[in-house]
Parts: C-alpha cells; structure tokens; sequence
C-alpha cells in the first residue's frame, strides 16, 4: 500500500467510525466503544507508518509527499483534494492520533454511565478525522473544511452538559468566539489566493518564495485573526477558560492535540507567508507576550483545577506563537509536541482528581487531607506533566521551552535574517517572565492539590483501569520526548533546537525561583489558614467520573460564589498577587471590556430596531390594513340575511337617486 493511499486512511477512518457510531450506537450499544476506539487506534498506527515511510521529514533529504486531484471545477482559482506530508505534518498526525487515542479510552471508563456516550464518542471521532484533515491537507479550503469541522464539534461537546446553564454559556461562547476569527481569516485566504493564483499550499509557497505578494501584511493580519481565535490568543483567548465546562477528556483533546494546535500549525506550514511582513510578525509577537504573561497570572488565580490547566494551555500556546514571531517554526512545533503531550496527561490526571475529590475546587481540596494516597498513579504521572510544564529539566518542556527562548534570543541578538530584533526581544523577556509564573502556578495547583490538610478526602472508589493506564502512558512522552532535541531537526528545517547555556540557565534559574516563591508563600498561608471545610463536595460516591464532573460544575458557583472574592487565606496565589488576585481571577475583565464595547452596543442597537420596526414600520401597517377592516366591518353590519332589510335599503336608495336626478335636472333647467 502507497504511503498516499495509507495517508488518505489516517483521517478517513475516525470519519467512518464517527458516522457508523451515530448511526448504530443507540441500536447496537454493545458496537458503541469498539467504533470509538478501534478506528482511531488503527489511524494512530498508519500515521506512524506514514512517519515511518517519511523518514525524517524534508531536512533529512526526503521529499515531502504531495498528491492531488481536482475536487471541483471552479472556473478561477481551483480547488485541490490535496495532502502535502512533510516532517511537521507526520509528527504532528501522530501526536493527534496518541492523544486521541488516549482520549477515547480514557472516555470509556470516565463516562461509563453517561447516557448520551454514543454521540459523544462519535464527535470525539470526528473531531479526531477534521484535525488530522487539516494536518495532511494541501489545499487550503479543504483546510477550512476541517477547520471549521472541529468548531461545531467544540460547540457540541463543550456543551455536552447541557442541563447545566455553564455548559450551554461556554459552547454558545466558544463557537461565536472561533466564529469572529473566522470571519476575515476566510477573507485571508481569499486574498492568498487571489495573489498567489492558487489555495494549493506547494504553489503559494513557491509563489511565495519567488515573487512575494502584492498585500502581504493586509494577508497576514487577517490570517491572524482566525489563528487568534482558534488558538485561543489575546483578544479572542476568552472562550478558552470557559470551555472547561465540558467534560475533561474534550478538554484534554481541544488542548492538546486538536482546536487550538490547529491555529500554530497553520501559521508553521504558511510562515514564508508571515515572514513576508515585518509589521505582521511584531503584531504576532506583541499577541504572543500578551498572551503568555497574561494568561500565567491568571492561572495563578483560579481556583478550578481545569481553569488553571486552561489558562496554562494559553500561556503555553503564547510560547508556540511566539517561536513563530521570531521565524523558528521548528521551536513552534517542537513545543507543540511536548506541550500535547504533558497537557493531555495534566487534564486526564485532573478529570481522576475531581473524580476522587467531588469537586473542581482547589480550595476545597486544600481541606482535604490524604488525596494523593487515594489516587496514587494520578499524583505520580501529573507530577511528572507539571515538571515538564515548569519546564525542569530533564523532562520534556525544558528541551521545548527552550528550543522557543533560544530562538528568540537568536533573533533579538541580530542574527536571524528579515525578522525583527523587536520580535526576539518582546519574546525573550515575556517567555522568561512566563517562565517564572508557570513554575509558581504549576507548584501551587501541585500543592493545594495533593498537600491538602483536614478531614479525610471522600472515598469515590478506585478509578477504571482505562483511566490510570492511559496516564502511564502519557507519561513517558512527558518525560522522554526531550531526548529527541537531536533527531528532530531532520523532521523539521534542520536548524539545531539543542538549548543553548544563556537561555537554559535563565529559563531554569527564573522556573526554580517561582517554584521556591510558591512554596515559600504556601508554607506562611497554611500556617495562619483555619481548618475550616469549604465548599461543597458531590454527593454521589458511586457515580462515574461525568457524573461526578457535572455534579461539581453544578454546584462550584453556589457554593464559592465569586472566585475572585472568596475567602481562601490558604491559597498562596493570593500572597503572591496582592491586590492583582482580584483582577486576575477574573481573567483581568476582558469579558466585562467586551460587554461593554460590543455587546452592550449591539444590544442597544437591536432594541432600537426594534422598536422602529414595531412602533413605526407597523404602525403604518397597520394603519394601512385599518381603514379596509373598518369599511368591511361596516359591510358586515349590513348583511343581515333578513329579506325586508334589503328591500327598505333598496328602496331607500332608489328614492335617494330619484330626489338626486329630480334635482339635477332642475339645476340643469
């Protein structure tokens, strides 16, 4: 079998297993699970033969597979069923398909009990095929076609909860949101298009090199703001964090493999496009900065578990970014496999806690003592994921994090051609600042999670086997995949993504110094904290892990109120920020800056429609209708069926024409 044909298979079969799960899950419930996982098991296996066969990408020597056929005549720019495999793509389709993989497994032990499972494994599917379609794509609306795909899939899935008023919020919020990206990220790539006489990526890459475009910063910017949007980058980063309202196994797929990787993907497989703009790539970087710190001190501020892991996917995703801003797609995808890896084992390892704690709270769990000894494989494998988070060496995120500073300081220091030295600088210094606030939120969640102290954690019962394997698994990428620094760069552009000393020794020194801060402010918070039981925990010791999970969204609001506010003086991010905490909790208002700017307005503006569409427009319509309903009604009053009436009226009438011409015959006279 061609490596074409084994390519096309890859996202072909998690497509098929999502269609035959909707069509036979609710009749044949038995077939629900073998559909979930087998298809996606055997696409994770022939990505890693198309890897295989691929050999180390283009800077190794090998030629990038590129195929393609007609999809449809357009009569202009045409349209391509393309694939285009280089290195980023095979390594970023196996990523795909492991976390996937790990997702649906994961899945079948998390929501054993769910009645609505059988949709919700087979959007799991779909959404699997659709990023692997952008992955291999080599036509751009095909691209959009996947892209576009995994957003209603996120809407369906984010929502998966919809009894509870946050699920359905955060899946309306997360479509709209992408939505606005989307908007002139499609205008984007028709203006590529029309530029480059092609959606083909070869072509336009080509073009590209050989003669430019006509608009290049116009493209790029419009092109960013889809990116912006998908992967969750300031300003369109807020949907993110309220995703979390949906079921953990989605959000480890959306953060890790899916969703949000789609946007740095796209930005790595058109960087020539970028570099094209200087302007457009200080834009990136200045978003990529933003990001990063922004979202590192939030995280210091939440108190739900998953909220801190989403605002983490942010940051770290602002790191990806950021390596393109300063010309280094290798950096970019470099982390964006490390990054997969370590988030899915941190949000799987989460949704074990939340099943064993009763709730999402770390405030809660700070109260609880003896956790960790209750879920053992979970405190093991995410202490592994938060080490190569905090970006320690010898696990994973340090070689990424730093394949990202390195580049950055590459370019800040003159060296790298048409990238601006501003680019480099704005991502060094917020990468190491990120780099501080990463390690003080890791070791916080870490310590209120694991360390807490009071009554014993409530009993759930031991997790599924499918749900603590899956974490062993994860978690020897998380600690492993570092070792590859020196075989990647044949995958990739063939530049070293070894870390270089300056940027190690700060990257580490400054993760140790929020690492020891944390602890240091954790140690003095417990220490004047009360023993006092906070927060509610679900009452339901025997349910499955979804059961559990809804239970604790349910009822996280009621019982702690405003986050911001509550009352938690063993919570050492409150130390830390000082009077921030507030602001940061909040995700720093952006969501009440955008209510008033847009939302607002946009109200306004609809209740004055209205009112002119219903007091002015339909007056006259009104009144237009009036004056023939008041004469039929007059009509009406003079059908009678009474045979005299008519008569009298008939005769009346004649006399009054009568008298009428006896008097105009007269005048005439």
């Amino acid at each position: 079998m061609t490596t074409t044909t084994l390519a096309v298979l890859v996202p072909l079969l998690p497509f098929l297993g999502a269609a035959a799960g909707l069509l036979l899950g609710r009749r044949i419930p038995g077939l629900v699970r073998p559909l979930a996982v087998l298809p996606t098991l055997t696409a994770l296996l022939l990505a890693v033969l198309v890897a295989v066969r691929q050999g180390g990408g283009t800077g190794g020597g090998t030629a990038p597979v590129d195929a393609a056929t007609e999809l449809t005549p357009t009569g202009s720019v045409p349209i391509e069923l393309a694939l285009h495999i280089d290195g980023f793509a095979a390594l970023v389709a196996v990523l795909v398909g492991v976390v996937a993989s790990c997702v649906q497994i994961y899945s079948t032990g998390y929501l054993r009990e769910d009645p609505r499972y059988p949709s919700y494994a087979a959007l799991v599917s779909l959404f699997t095929s659709a990023m692997l379609l952008v992955v291999y794509s080599g036509d751009l609306m095909v691209l959009l076609v996947g892209w576009e795909i995994m957003g209603i899939c996120s809407y369906f899935l984010v929502g998966h909860y919809w009894e509870t008023p946050e699920a359905r919020a955060a899946s309306l919020k997360a479509f709209l949101v992408t939505k606005l990206g989307d908007v002139p990220f499609l205008i984007g790539l028709f203006a590529l298009a029309a530029d480059t006489g092609s959606f083909r990526i070869t072509t336009i890459l080509s073009t590209v090199a050989d003669n430019g475009l006509d608009h290049p910063t116009l493209i790029a910017l419009l092109l960013l703001a889809g990116v912006a949007g998908k992967s969750a980058q300031f300003p369109l980063h807020t949907w993110l964090p309220d995703a979390m309202a949906g079921p953990t196994p989605v959000s480890a797929l959306i953060h890790a493999a899916t969703m949000v990787a789609a946007g740095v993907y796209f930005v790595a497989r058109l960087l020539p496009v970028f570099a094209l703009s200087g302007a457009a790539l200080v834009v990136l970087a200045v978003m990529a900065a933003v990001t990063m710190a922004g979202s590192a001190l939030a995280a210091l501020a939440q108190d739900d578990i998953k909220r801190v892991l989403a605002y983490s996917t942010i940051g770290q995703l602002g790191y990806m970014t950021g390596a393109l801003a300063v010309g280094d797609r290798g950096a970019a995808v470099f982390h964006l496999l490390s990054h997969g890896a370590f988030k899915a084992l941190l949000f799987l390892a989460a949704g074990v806690i939340i099943h064993a704690a009763g709730t999402n709270s770390l405030a809660a769990m700070s109260r609880m003592g003896g956790l960790r000894d209750r879920i053992p494989d979970a405190y093991w494998t995410m202490t592994v994921a938060l080490l190569a988070l905090a970006a320690i060496p010898p696990f994973s995120g340090f070689f990424s994090k730093e394949a990202v500073l390195g580049a950055a300081e590459h370019t800040a220091t003159g060296h790298a051609e048409s990238v601006p030295t501003a680019a480099g600088w704005i991502v060094l210094v917020a990468g190491l600042l990120t780099a501080l606030l990463t390690a003080a939120y890791a070791t916080r969640l870490w310590l209120l999670a694991f360390h807490g102290r009071g009554d014993r954690a409530p009993d759930h019962g031991r997790q599924p086997v499918a749900m603590t394997a899956v974490l062993w698994v994860l978690a020897v990428p998380s600690l492993a995949f570092g070792l590859a620094v020196g075989a990647l760069p044949d995958w990739f552009d063939g530049h070293s993504l070894a870390p270089t000393l300056a940027t190690s020794v700060l990257g580490t020194g400054v993760a140790l110094v929020g690492a020891l801060l944390t602890y240091g402010a954790w140690r003095h918070t417990t220490a004047l904290a009360a023993r006092v039981p906070m927060g509610a925990v679900a009452a339901t010791p025997d349910g499955d892990g979804a059961q559990v999970e809804a239970e604790a969204i349910a009822t996280h609001t009621p019982a702690y109120g405003d986050v911001a506010s509550a009352p938690d003086p063993a919570d050492p991010g409150r130390l830390l920020l000082g009077p921030l905490h507030r602001h940061a909790a909040a995700g720093f208002h952006l969501d009440a800056v955008y209510t008033a700017l847009f939302v607002r307005p946009v109200r306004a503006a609809a209740s004055l429609v209205r009112f002119l569409d219903r007091e002015v427009v339909e007056t006259y319509v009104r009144g237009a209708g009036a004056a023939p309903r008041w004469l039929g009604a007059a009509v009406r009053r003079a059908q009678t069926g009474n045979v005299q009436t008519y008569l009298s009226a008939l005769l009346a009438g004649t006399v009054v024409l009568a008298v009428a011409a006896v008097l105009v015959a007269t005048a005439g006279a």
